[in-house]
């Protein structure tokens, strides 16, 4: 397993939860944020020297009861879990995912021709960092005046959102698009540990500090469903819904059917390809 990142899983999600999350007394006040290894060790039924074992990756062979039950002391919801057995499991490592080299920028003819095709529905294409490969007419027609293709954004999706100075005015549900965009690069960086695009991308994000805490705290949501509110300046308000399936290939297809409200049909849907 990637040793450091899942011991710093266990450190982020441990330092989350206050005692009375956990049905504990508060007690007095605390040095540190969190509840105390000893705590959750009590929780999950394991001893706090095999616990900081784990924390301090000096343990990379946890059973699969012990997985679940630290789980639990950790009150991991679903997406949180899943991301926690990947980590135990090792499928990020490279000799497990043998597409876990650098990732091909390069977008096929067919895929092209599949996005080209869903003209005049906006489409496009996002490598495994989130770079935008290839969009349609209408996609750039859509994204254009948002500022999707200035040179603040960079190209990506997730740089748009965190960095580019007009990203919080058009979507009027930020927090949520930026946690999206996290969750989404933190799936690439534990899928592809060994992709240093990845990592540049992390590298450049981390000066934000809206990105920074939420990496630091290894925070996770659901992308694979959302619905984009955006302020866009020439069709106003308008939403997106988000439809994902878990990322499993270097390039993804992204459809985009603006205000469902009026469509009456699904709105953005992501599919692997």
């Amino acid at each position: 397993m990637s040793r450091t990142e899942f011991a710093e899983f266990l450190i982020a999600r441990r330092a989350a939860l206050q005692p009375e999350d956990v049905g504990l007394p508060s007690g007095r006040r605390r040095r540190t944020p969190g509840l105390r290894r000893e705590e959750v060790a009590a929780l999950a039924g394991v001893s706090a020297d095999y616990l900081a074992r784990l924390e301090q990756g000096r343990d990379s062979n946890p059973s699969m009861a012990v997985l679940a039950a630290i789980a639990d002391a950790l009150r991991l919801n679903e997406i949180e879990k899943h991301h926690f057995g990947k980590l135990a499991l090792g499928l990020e490592q490279k000799a497990k995912c043998p597409s876990a080299g650098q990732a091909g920028e390069q977008v096929s003819e067919t895929i092209q021709a599949v996005v080209d095709a869903l003209q005049p529905t906006p489409a496009f294409v996002l490598g495994r960092w989130l770079n935008l490969l290839h969009g349609n007419p209408s996609f750039r027609d859509f994204a254009e005046p948002l500022g999707m293709f200035e040179e603040e954004a960079h190209g990506n999706f997730a740089i748009y959102v965190f960095a580019h100075p007009t990203a919080r005015k058009v979507f009027l549900n930020w927090d949520a698009v930026a946690d999206m965009a996290a969750t989404a690069l933190r799936a690439a960086a534990t899928r592809f540990p060994d992709d240093q695009a990845v990592q540049a991308v992390v590298t450049v994000l981390t000066r934000h500090p809206e990105f920074e805490q939420r990496w630091r705290e290894h925070r996770l949501t659901d992308f694979r469903t959302l619905v984009l509110k955006i302020q866009h300046p020439l069709r106003g308000e308008v939403e997106v819904e988000v439809e994902t399936l878990d990322p499993a290939a270097d390039q993804t297809v992204a459809i985009w059917l603006v205000d469902r409200r009026q469509a009456r049909t699904p709105g953005l849907r992501l599919v692997n390809e």
